[in-house]
């Protein structure tokens, strides 16, 4: 067993498959996570959005607890927040209960996780389901922006294809593919379960290695590499005749184990992360072009982007990207002041303080640094290079990373692609 100067512990057992505990005094809870290594990024074509339907299914049965209200029924019987998610790297499953129900927790997500039954019948309902999960994404632009942005980066590639599939692959999809895709993927090699909250790491970890030990051996498969071609600005229109115009417009970047991650962390929270921030003041505060505006960055193993969102009035479209590529270029031409610089860092020193409050936050924070980065870097570690960044840092990666010939823009409104004055400006930017 391996033990860190952080209070957790990380044990691999000879499966392959890792524990993690992380005891936390200052909660009375418990969240239990497994995660596993596959995704949307892991699917054949031919059956894109299995991960996300297979998600669903877990939650359909086992022998013990024949179906889903017998599972449900169990958990709310507690009071417990439980869930699942799919994105493409990973799929996860969670329970999150007072420390006095940990164990009923710990029988519910193992009896999930190791004896789901997939009946055919389930799945013929389950299907229709997703569609009008996906229907429902379509109907909220803000949202499925975000979908269209990663089909315009990758095209397509894994990368660029919707999580949730389509619904011919949903609608085509056979049970003897879920348990194909299960016996292949949900192996020891690829999986991670980390207990967060008010636990005894000594005990929890002992009924973790009785309970998972028969978790399956297998290689956890890697995913295709990212083609990257780009060499000119693109858009991608969802024309529809909306009252606002949704977007997204931003850059590739890099990836998880790239060491400039903690810089683009300080410059996307001077950007656009708070109401403070470049792209509130500009956008929504002095021109009132929109409701919401906002910048963030998304990762994966070996790609990634900063991106700049906003919803704004159609008439004043244009208008709103003229602001935000003018404030990826002052990024670009002009050194951060030292004032704005440590306010970024404070910033995120305060945010990752509140966010690693409770025993869900903690288990993902855990899950998600052993899983896609093979480590776990503390969070005084991460705040450390935080401090570390100076203004030419992020003058340097601006330099890097906004250039015109990587410019992509994804939009839902009024516009089409071919829009005149919207090219001009791409192109003149």
């Amino acid at each position: 067993m391996e033990k860190r100067s952080l209070d957790y512990e990380l044990e691999k057992l000879e499966s392959g498959l890792q524990l993690i505990t992380v005891p936390m005094t200052s909660t009375n809870t418990a969240t239990i996570l497994v995660l596993v290594g596959t995704g949307s990024r892991h699917e054949a074509k031919e059956v894109a959005g299995i991960s996300h339907f297979l998600e669903h299914m877990m939650f359909k049965g086992t022998k013990k607890r024949p179906g889903t209200m017998d599972i449900t029924k169990e958990l709310d019987g507690i009071g417990a927040s439980y869930n699942a998610f799919t994105s493409h790297d990973y799929t996860g499953y969670y329970i999150k209960s007072s420390v006095e129900d940990f164990d009923l927790s710990l029988d519910v997500i193992s009896d999930i996780f190791l004896n789901s039954v997939i009946l055919e019948e389930e799945v013929q309902k389950e299907r229709h389901v997703i569609v009008e999960e996906m229907n429902m994404i379509r109907d909220v632009p803000q949202q499925y922006v975000h979908d269209l942005f990663q089909s315009l980066l990758y095209g397509d590639q894994p990368l660029g294809r919707d999580i949730i599939g389509t619904k011919e692959t949903v609608l085509g999809m056979k049970q003897t593919q879920f348990r194909d895709y299960f016996n292949s993927h949900y192996v020891a090699e690829n999986t991670i379960v980390v207990v967060a909250g008010n636990i005894d790491s000594a005990s929890v970890q002992a009924k973790l290695r009785g309970v998972f030990s028969g978790v399956r051996h297998g290689q956890a498969l890697e995913p295709a590499k990212v083609v990257e071609n780009q060499a000119r600005p693109m858009i991608e229109s969802d024309y529809r005749k909306t009252d606002q115009t949704h977007f997204i417009l931003g850059f590739k970047s890099f990836g998880w184990f790239d060491d400039r991650d903690h810089i683009a962390s300080v410059l996307v929270n001077i950007l656009g992360g708070g109401m403070s921030s470049r792209l509130w003041s500009e956008v929504r505060e002095k021109r009132g072009l929109a409701y919401y505006v906002r910048a963030e960055e998304s990762n994966h193993a070996d790609t990634g982007s900063i991106m700049a969102s906003a919803g704004v009035n159609n008439e004043r479209f244009h208008e709103a990207i003229e602001v935000i590529l003018n404030e990826f270029k002052r990024l670009k031409e002009q050194p951060v002041g030292e004032a704005e610089l440590q306010k970024a860092k404070s910033s995120i020193r305060g945010r990752q303080a509140i966010g690693l409050e409770g025993s869900q936050s903690v288990a993902s924070y855990f899950a998600d640094q052993q899983l896609l980065q093979k480590k776990i870097e503390t969070p005084e570690a991460l705040i450390g290079r935080i401090n570390l960044v100076t203004a030419r840092d992020i003058q340097k990666l601006a330099q890097e990373i906004f250039v015109p010939e990587k410019l992509n823009l994804a939009l839902i409104g009024p516009f089409k692609a071919g829009d005149l004055r919207l090219n001009e400006i791409l192109q003149a930017w």
